[in-house]
């Protein structure tokens, strides 16, 4: 299969194409005009939530999408103890949160003095998360769509997370995804509830929110509340390894980005290599090869992972196809499979405990599988 000469995206990645000199439509900025809009949005919206006074409604500024990574207890610590903002922290209790992401924020409570809220569903979101899983990809796909079950999951909880604000009177919403994701999610609190009736119609939205948010769709604009993306104002100073190592040096932080992963990282991947022959991860490596390509002196790293320059990304995906699909199959040898994913994460310079961390997770992904009754 062809490749972009320039960030190694294959040809027939969902929502990319290759011209004759083998570059991909993303190196070729087809979907700046897109980007550029989205970023303006976020810009505007943080820029005014920055000016903003006290919420004269309610006795919160914000409500904290706090997730127990590093980036959202970064910023939780900074919003509370630097900014001044009368904050609620919110979080939703996904089920497949990693333990160490749980250990993360039992270490903000203690440490940070906001007010803490702790939402749950796990049947809906069980519910829907196999919907996605089982259902058969649609081809030739549209640009996301091998991060489907990823964005899915998140839109579920971010509009848990809208209704909240909204029965509180919240005036906004701080969800602290990197830079690089900020380019490619809904900034717009309408347009997050509307792409989840475009992808699970309105039988399966109104079944995992009981009827509540179409009144969302109708409410006075003033009401709804706001996504604020903190990293907006730092989007060229963003290095994840300093933020790690501010968190660690105040008591916030005991774990690396790799091991609060979700649990459900695996299957993410053998999504992704099933429907989509690619590692999960790999437009975020792409756009990283994109990004030294522009700048070969570029080391400033504007993701949540980092990728190493000098990474051979076709091979790396390659093996991790292989064994991630044995794994799914039942096939090969759990020892080698052990093995080769810790060497993989090892080239991706994470270190040796969290290596083994994710490749412990990818052994047990038939086990999550069956939970969820996933079929593979």
């Amino acid at each position: 299969m062809s490749m972009c000469t320039i960030c190694a995206l294959k040809d027939g990645h969902p929502g990319v194409t290759l011209d004759d000199d083998g570059v991909c439509s993303l190196c070729k900025l087809d979907i700046a005009g897109d980007l550029v809009e989205n970023f303006a949005y976020t810009k505007r919206v943080f820029e005014e939530f920055t000016r903003s006074g006290p919420n004269p409604h309610g006795e919160y500024d914000c409500l904290f999408m706090y997730s127990g990574g590093k980036d959202s207890t970064y910023m939780l610590d900074k919003f509370v103890n630097e900014y001044g903002k009368r904050v609620l922290s919110y979080t939703f209790d996904v089920p497949f949160e990693s333990a160490h992401a749980a250990d993360n924020i039992r270490l903000a409570r203690e440490r940070i003095p906001a007010t803490f809220v702790l939402d749950s569903d796990d049947d809906s979101i069980k519910k829907m998360m196999r919907e996605v899983f089982n259902r058969p990809a649609v081809k030739p796909g549209r640009y996301l769509d091998e991060k489907l079950p990823c964005v899915s999951c998140r839109s579920f909880f971010v509009i848990r997370a809208i209704l909240y604000a909204f029965r509180h009177k919240i005036p906004y919403i701080a969800l602290c995804a990197d830079p690089q994701q900020i380019l490619t999610m809904e900034s717009d609190a309408r347009e997050v509830i509307r792409g989840f009736y475009r992808t699970f119609g309105v039988r399966l939205t109104d079944d995992f929110f009981r009827g509540e948010i179409e009144q969302l769709l109708f409410a006075d604009e003033a009401d709804i509340p706001k996504i604020v993306f903190p990293f907006i104002a730092m989007r060229y100073a963003y290095d994840p390894d300093r933020i790690v190592a501010e968190l660690k040096a105040k008591g916030l932080y005991a774990s690396s980005p790799m091991e609060t992963h979700c649990t459900l990282f695996p299957l993410l991947n053998y999504y992704a290599f099933k429907n989509w022959d690619c590692m999960f991860y790999k437009l975020n490596a792409a756009s990283q090869r994109r990004a030294v390509h522009r700048d070969e002196n570029y080391d400033r790293s504007t993701f949540s992972i980092a990728f190493p320059p000098g990474a051979d990304l076709p091979g790396i995906e390659d093996r991790m196809k292989r064994v991630v699909m044995e794994i799914a199959q039942s096939r090969g040898d759990s020892v080698e499979h052990e093995r080769e994913l810790i060497g993989i994460m090892r080239e991706l310079e994470a270190p040796e405990e969290a290596a083994r961390f994710v490749a412990h997770e990818f052994l047990g992904m038939r086990d999550v599988a069956a939970e969820l009754d996933i079929t593979l």
